[in-house]
């Protein structure tokens, strides 16, 4: 649907946006997760791939929606299909060594979720 944006265009349409970003409806399967500090979901099995998009969830937005799914979002979405509205902007990612940024880096494409109302699970 042209209501939705898969992760392949929304990687496309934010950096040729950058670095204000697309902002629309992302619809994605998500393939894996993580966490740092923050919970990523993530359309693709590597994270590092170009084509990713990543959905970055505040810890507040990661609480709530631990409580509402009964477990670890990150987990209890891999293989769901989930609607996020936000923006998604290129962000630069940076290789460390000790803690200090080598030179080398990547990109990925984030969409910041602050509020659970800007996830659906369908």
């Amino acid at each position: 649907s042209d209501l939705w944006i898969d992760p392949g265009e929304a990687v496309l349409r934010a950096a040729a946006a950058s670095p204000k970003g697309v902002t629309g409806v992302f619809a994605m399967t998500v393939q894996a997760g993580g966490r740092t500090d923050e919970v990523f979901l993530n359309s693709e099995l590597d994270y590092r791939d170009p084509r990713n998009l990543s959905i970055a969830l505040s810890p507040d937005v990661a609480a709530e929606l631990e409580l509402a799914l009964g477990g670890a979002p990150e987990v209890v979405l891999q293989g769901r299909r989930i609607l996020v509205s936000g923006t998604a902007q290129t962000v630069r990612i940076d290789f460390l060594t000790a803690g200090r940024p080598t030179g080398k880096y990547y990109y990925q494409t984030h969409v910041r979720v602050d509020h659970a109302s800007q996830i659906r699970v369908l």
